[in-house]
């Protein structure tokens, strides 16, 4: 049941080039950058990344996407990275733009062994309708578009209503950032770190946490556990600078009187 692996090099060791990722987080906040960077430095490529967005240029997945790690993007939002941008519209990376609800949806259906579901976000629209630009050539043509998705009408206290078909997401490895963990991979994220973390960590095959402060089995309240262990294969303690290292993606102040 001890699922403390002694450092973020060797939890990600095994991550093969072309593995699918689901990674938390919401901006730079609760990202698992210490298990990012270990990937980095471990040199995995052709990745497909789920995650709201993709860092800024010098953080997070940022970080991966600036040396071309990343094939493939699905996210709702394209933030501050001028280089997700960039790397997008020049026909170097593939990105599914998806409303950030139905991610959350899609993410949270694959952990809970739901293979699709019906939502009425996007109908009446290219979500639904099909042709989103998924990549663009070198000369901004589009190659690669969306699909149309089933539709259908279900009866609702208005009257009947149209919705739109939404697939699981389950990835192959979920990395994730928790507030507290314990041995046996139960997490507890604090305020809005938590975001997207625990649907990225229920839809990873294998989930690997990296914990600002490990503690053992008994000590977490029960009732405050965000994920429980059953979602968690590994757990990487960070050292204190690591965790205290938490980047702000856009920093507004006013001028001091």
């Amino acid at each position: 049941m001890d699922k403390v692996v002694t450092s973020a090099t060797e939890a990600v060791a095994d991550i093969p080039d072309g593995a699918t990722l689901s990674v938390g987080g919401f901006g730079l906040c609760g990202i698992p950058s210490v298990l990012i960077d270990a990937l980095l430095q471990a040199g995995t490529t052709d990745l497909d990344a789920v995650s709201n967005n993709c860092g800024v240029d010098d953080w997070g997945l940022g970080r991966l996407l600036g040396e071309r790690r990343i094939r493939r993007m699905i996210s709702s939002y394209v933030g501050e990275n001028k280089e997700f941008a960039r790397q997008y519209l020049s026909g170097e990376l593939e990105v599914e733009l998806t409303p950030q609800g139905t991610l959350a949806e899609r993410m949270r259906a694959g952990g809970s062994g739901i293979p699709a579901f019906f939502t009425a976000t996007g109908v009446g629209t290219q979500v639904a309708d099909g042709g989103l630009p998924w990549r663009y050539d070198d000369a901004g043509n589009v190659v690669v578009s969306s699909p149309p998705k089933q539709t259908q009408t279900f009866d609702t206290a208005e009257g009947p209503k149209e919705f739109v078909l939404e697939h699981a997401i389950v990835a192959d490895f979920g990395l994730v950032r928790a507030w507290k963990g314990d041995r046996h991979g139960n997490l507890v994220y604090r305020d809005s770190a938590r975001n997207f973390n625990p649907l990225a960590a229920m839809c990873g095959r294998v989930t690997i946490a990296e914990v600002e402060e490990l503690v053992e089995p008994g000590e977490l309240d029960p009732n405050q556990v965000h994920t429980p262990g059953v979602f968690v294969q590994r757990v990487v303690p960070l050292t204190p600078e690591q965790a205290a290292d938490k980047r702000i993606e856009k920093r507004t102040v006013r001028t001091r009187a």
